[in-house]
């Protein structure tokens, strides 16, 4: 959902430069240049023009753009009052589509309603679409070419769809590893998040369909999103969080979504500073601003700062705008500004008029798509001693151990949950690609949807069996009784349901209460739902040994339901991991799925996986050490068991199409292509906000962005902390080596040049990376810098022995510091290191360049 602007603090943004005198300062500003840098693009790709329908920002208009400005002020001059602010907030959907949000239009007029879905790794409908791969492992792949097609099957699927607008993509910045949404968006660093937003966007709106990029801003996390007041530095905003969005400005996105969150103080839908000065004024933005779903707390300050559109109804922008225009609380002519904001983006999206004909959706396309993004972005973290690729007795006698080995975990929950077509799941992957000669066994190991009632341990009076209970409509089921068991442990119940969800009483309490929110509804991509699609609903509770009340209440509703109810307990689980151990021994090779299920609107509270998974993959690697870990999370996790394994493959959240790329990449069908986007910390006490509460998640309703520019991989340098594994890291099955480094000036920043030569005997992938040091100019003015900030990349696919020189261009805006004092870029001039390697720690090759204005 929408993101939230910065604070209220001083307009400077625009600020004329004060006279001074010729400083030692102001000297070191001239030697560098400094004057008015105007650096575009944000990103570190060459833009490929302005999207479809768009001009560039601060063009010339041409006569078609002429044409249609006069067709968009004469439907301003017709319009009501009471029609110009229907336009400016969201309504029920007449038809429900169940999309996230519907805009009604002036029929009168023949203008038609608008409608809004989410769309962070697909179509979120209750139909089905095209579950991709989560944004996170888009990301992996370090391929902005693979986000413009990755956006394009998705602005394809939302026209198909019977969609207008998607709400998507996310840029904000992973900041703590703890944050809910990190598998939504891209990375920690902000030259990789704004190239591949600005890609993600010219694909979505290639196809007709506005994208929306959010959250605007500093919204990097779920805890307290709705009221937490985020404090970050003048330079700390523009060179880490605001990055991201003015590559998306500069890409032609239509719409911006205002956060939740308060920036310096304001709700981030009241900040002028950002949704007008900066947003507008600086990067130039024409499209329309709309709100997060519920983040307009006003009518007059929230229009007035640029926040156009209030979603999804309309508490602040129906009758209380039309009121604030009648009793002269807020000029007619700024409504009139939102209204034609919005009017501008839907007439050069064709959005004006009733579309002939929508296209039809391509499932084979999407399903193709999806295989290449899980192909591209799989992550080989660790590979000892050649446990992969699976080849010879290790690819004929294999153990399958883990619950997400058996269910697809297709996507994370919240509004990236999309419904798939289908999804294969990787037991049936790999053992359709081991064939009919080989054994592919599975045992769960971890439980997380329970097993019938009544299980070991337990007793039921009077006996009753919970697995398949129907209850037909209009009808209420009931059962009281007594739940007795045999000794003091740990419990897991759960509850499937198809309908209106049953009531347990357990001793009088209430084990599935309705949750107040958003937390009611976004459950994770995998506890969310059971494997046959029923809601699923689990609580952990300590019993102790005897009888306990039990009462359930199931009601049919108008259509019926039926009802499972389940549990899991210490002797259950153990019985589990004790299946999972004989299992393992038995075979030559073992891929344990481990898992960790996020969603929005809440954060992870450890970096641990959760539940028992580190006791189990410590029982399995003790009698097979040749064991891969499959890790589908949304995140980093701390591996203190990582040294008893053979393998850890990063899957994330990895689409509709995960199994079958697991078992390419596994089998060695496919190069493991994907790098780290995100630095993994080695434990939970060594990461930017351990420690602080100020930096994470707030203290009196505060956060402070104290980790300032050195966001992600920068703060593991500027500590000197030794990552688990770090940005940029990743394996082949192959092997590289590096030379030949030159760097030289080029169009104002640096064309760095090298060979990557593939040294092994089979194919592979690589990312080959280019960091730059800080600039002792700019050290001399005291602005701060990282050690090193990732400058530009290259995603190779080199044959066996094949040797390819590389040009990455490094852009004057990649150079160049945000000067609080001046309120603008200043290129980082004089002798600057380049380094050049396959990971922020693994830098082979290094250079000076010296940079000049």
């Amino acid at each position: 959902m929408p993101h939230v602007p910065t604070p209220a603090r001083p307009d400077t943004s625009a600020a004329p430069v004060p006279r001074r005198r010729l400083s030692r300062r102001r000297l070191l500003l001239a030697l560098a240049g400094a004057a008015a840098l105007t650096l575009a693009p944000p990103g570190g790709v060459p833009t490929a023009g302005a999207a479809p329908g768009r001009r560039p920002a601060r063009g010339p208009a041409g006569r078609g753009e002429d044409r249609a400005e006069g067709r968009v002020e004469g439907l301003l001059a017709r319009l009501t009052l009471d029609e110009k602010t229907a336009l400016l907030h969201g309504a029920a959907d007449p038809e429900r589509l169940g999309q996230a949000g519907y805009v009604p239009g002036v029929p009168r007029l023949g203008i038609p309603p608008l409608r809004l879905a989410d769309g962070p790794a697909g179509v979120r409908l209750p139909r089905t679409a095209t579950a991709l791969p989560a944004p996170v492992m888009l990301a992996a792949a370090f391929d902005p070419g693979l986000a413009r097609a990755y956006g394009r099957v998705i602005g394809h699927e939302g026209r198909a769809l019977g969609q207008d607008v998607l709400l998507s993509p996310m840029v904000n910045l992973i900041r703590t590893p703890y944050a809910g949404r990190n598998f939504e968006t891209f990375s920690e660093d902000p030259l990789l998040s704004a190239d591949l937003v600005a890609e993600e966007i010219r694909g979505i709106q290639a196809e007709g369909l506005v994208a929306t990029v959010k959250h605007l801003a500093l919204n990097n996390q779920e805890r307290d999103r709705l009221s937490v007041d985020v404090r970050a530095g003048e330079q700390t905003l523009h060179e880490t969080e605001l990055r991201g969005f003015e590559a998306a400005v500069t890409a032609g996105v239509g719409a911006v979504m205002a956060a939740y969150n308060k920036v310096d103080g304001l709700h981030a839908t009241e900040s002028r500073v950002l949704l007008s000065d900066i947003l507008r004024d600086r990067w130039g933005f024409d499209g329309w601003v709309m709100s997060d779903w519920g983040a307009v707390h006003s009518t007059v300050p929230a229009l007035t700062a640029g926040c156009d559109m209030e979603m999804p109804r309309g508490a602040h922008y129906g009758a209380a705008l039309r009121a604030a225009v009648r009793d002269g609380r807020i000029d007619q002519a700024v409504v009139d500004t939102a209204v034609r904001r919005v009017l501008t983006v839907r007439e050069r999206f064709g959005l004006l008029d009733v579309p002939a004909a929508r296209p039809a959706r391509d499932a084979s396309a999407g399903a193709r798509l999806a295989l290449r993004v899980a192909t591209a972005g799989a992550t080989l973290l660790r590979n000892a001693n050649r446990t992969l690729p699976l080849t010879g007795p290790a690819a004929r006698s294999i153990a399958v151990i883990g619950p997400t080995g058996s269910v697809p975990f297709v996507g994370g929950g919240g509004s990236a949950h999309v419904v798939p077509d289908a999804a294969t799941s990787p037991l049936d992957a790999l053992r359709a690609r081991a064939g009919a000669g080989a054994t592919v066994t599975y045992a769960l190991g971890e439980d997380v949807f329970g097993t019938s009632l009544p299980t070991a341990g337990a007793s039921l009076e009077p006996a009753r069996a919970f697995e398949e209970v129907g209850v037909a409509a209009g009808e209420t089921w009931r059962y009281e009784g007594t739940f007795t068991t045999t000794a003091d442990q740990d419990w897991s119940l759960f509850v499937h349901y198809s309908g209106r969800r049953p009531t347990v009483l357990l001793d009088g309490a209430e084990l599935f209460p309705f949750k107040a929110g958003v937390a009611e509804y976004f459950t994770g991509g995998l506890g969310g739902r059971a494997p046959d699609g029923l809601a699923l609903h689990s609580a952990d509770l300590r019993l102790a040994a005897g009888t306990h009340r039990l009462a359930v209440t199931a009601h049919g509703g108008t259509g019926g339901q039926r009802f499972r109810l389940r549990a899991a307990n210490t002797a259950t689980r153990t019985a589990d991991r004790d299946a999972a151990v004989a299992a393992a021994r038995a075979a030559g090779s073992v891929v344990l799925f481990a898992y960790e299920d996020a969603t929005e609107g809440r954060d992870r509270t450890g970096l641990a996986l959760p539940g028992g998974q580190e006791a189990l993959i410590e029982a399995v690697t003790a009698v097979n050490p040749r064991t891969t870990v499959v890790l589908n999370t949304s995140s980093a996790v701390t591996m203190p068991w990582l040294e008893t394994t053979g393998a850890v493959l990063q899957m994330y959240y990895p689409g509709q199409e995960g199994g079958p790329a697991t078992a390419a990449v596994l089998f060695g069908d496919a190069d493991p292509g994907g790098r780290l986007t995100q630095t993994f910390p080695r434990t939970e006490d060594a990461h930017p906000t351990a420690g602080d509460p100020s930096r994470y998640p707030g203290q009196g309703g505060v956060e402070e962005y104290g980790e300032g520019v050195h966001v992600g991989h920068r703060w593991y340098d500027a500590q000197d902390v030794t990552p688990l594994f770090p940005f940029g890291h990743g394996l082949s099955y192959t092997t590289f080596r590096y030379a030949g480094l030159v760097v030289v000036p080029a169009a104002g920043g640096l064309d760095v040049t090298f060979s990557v030569v593939n040294t092994g005997t089979r194919a592979g992938v690589d990312v080959a990376q280019v960091y730059a040091g800080p600039s002792p100019d700019l050290a001399a003015l005291g602005i701060d810098q990282p050690r090193r900030i990732l400058a530009g990349y290259r995603r190779l696919t080199l044959a066996p022995g094949e040797h390819r020189r590389i040009t990455v261009r490094v852009t004057a805006r990649t150079l160049s510091s945000w000067d609080s004092a001046r309120h603008d870029w200043v290129l980082g001039t004089g002798r600057r290191e380049i380094h050049v390697g396959r990971s922020s720690r693994n830098l082979p090759l290094r250079a000076r360049a010296a940079i000049r204005a």
